[in-house]
């Protein structure tokens, strides 16, 4: 409740800024687009979405959100169907998180997340660079940027230095953007986030919806690396909040410009740990399964968000046990869902 009424506060105070303005979202099926589509039409934005794929599972989807949006279909690589967006729908501010998001299929399809990832990204940016009525856009870069460091936790000084696909596509899709706010001056801030979660992700090989999956359906969780591995978990509604704050602070402070942001809860979580903090919250005494498969991932990752904090005054909306509480009950109420289908 307390998380709740935070949000309702948050959104109160900003909706002036955003009632009617033209937003552009890519990415808005997936896990963070969706959340972030709700918080915009909740503050009254014109939103325009470019969706590829049709997910009928899909928060966007099957809420019925997609009816009060503007969709256009295309892909985030198609140059002329971006710039036709922007121009035609007269768009003010863009927030792009369309992305090839899951580290495995980048380890197998490297190419599939370079031309996504990093195309991707040059294709918005030349795109607005050539749309005068873009005011603010906002690039949803990750914590996986940075790479591998041996001093921790990442603050936005660290080198970005990827090595494997998904990590390197997010460096080079990052250093663009940098990039185009650089050298034409466009009016560009990157945000770096933690691993997302919530309601809404239907990647079940990701630990937290597989987790819970396996849970409600009495089977024990699967761990496909050692458990080790260490993460920076950050809910989906405090990432969506916080790629809208960024907006609102760059269109007050343009000297923000070519500005990075980490954003995150500032905790250092094992991928056993997690999966016995659910197990608790669920009240089960199911066994994890640990496999030891993983490859070509980070082993140890968490971000300061001090700069966050001290240059745009934002702080979480909700701590871990908070979120995990009710990305527990969307999930409990999508199987439900399904099994009453």
């Amino acid at each position: 409740m307390a998380g709740r009424q935070r949000t309702v506060e948050a959104m109160e105070l900003k909706r002036g800024f955003w009632l009617d303005r033209p937003t552009f979202v890519t990415g808005g099926t997936g896990l963070v687009g969706s959340w972030l589509v709700r918080r915009l039409i909740e503050a009254g934005a014109d939103v325009v979405c470019l969706v590829r794929d049709w997910v009928p599972q899909s928060e966007l989807v099957r809420t019925n959100l997609m009816e009060q949006v503007k969709v256009v279909r295309g892909d985030i690589r198609e140059r002329e169907t971006v710039e036709r967006t922007l121009g035609e729908y007269e768009i003010d501010t863009v927030i792009h998180l369309a992305a090839q998001t899951i580290v495995t299929i980048a380890n197998r399809n490297p190419l599939s997340t370079f031309e996504t990832n990093i195309a991707g990204t040059w294709n918005l940016l030349e795109s607005c660079r050539r749309s005068p009525s873009v005011k603010q856009i906002v690039i949803a870069s990750s914590d996986k940027a940075y790479g591998d460091q041996e001093t921790l936790p990442y603050n936005e000084n660290t080198p970005l230095q990827g090595r494997h696909p998904y990590d390197v596509s997010k460096s080079a899709a990052d250093l663009i953007a940098n990039t185009y706010a650089a050298s034409f001056d466009l009016p560009v801030a990157i945000t770096r986030c933690g691993n997302f979660y919530g309601g809404g992700d239907l990647n079940w090989n990701r630990i937290i919806p597989g987790t819970i999956r396996s849970i409600l359906r009495g089977q024990n969780p699967i761990i496909r690396s050692d458990g080790k591995y260490i993460r920076d978990y950050f809910y989906v509604e405090d990432g969506a909040a916080a790629y809208m704050l960024l907006a609102e602070k760059l269109a007050e402070h343009p000297e923000l410009k070519g500005e990075a942001f980490n954003f995150s809860n500032e905790i250092q979580v094992t991928v056993c740990e997690i999966v016995e903090h659910i197990l608790r919250l669920m009240n089960s005494d199911l066994k994890p399964e640990i496999r030891n498969e993983t490859a070509n991932e980070i082993r140890h990752q968490y971000l300061s968000a001090e700069k966050a904090r001290r240059v745009l005054n934002w702080h979480p909306l909700f701590q871990l046990d908070e979120g995990l509480k009710k990305t527990i009950e969307w999930y409990r109420k999508f199987f439900d869902d399904e099994h009453k289908s």
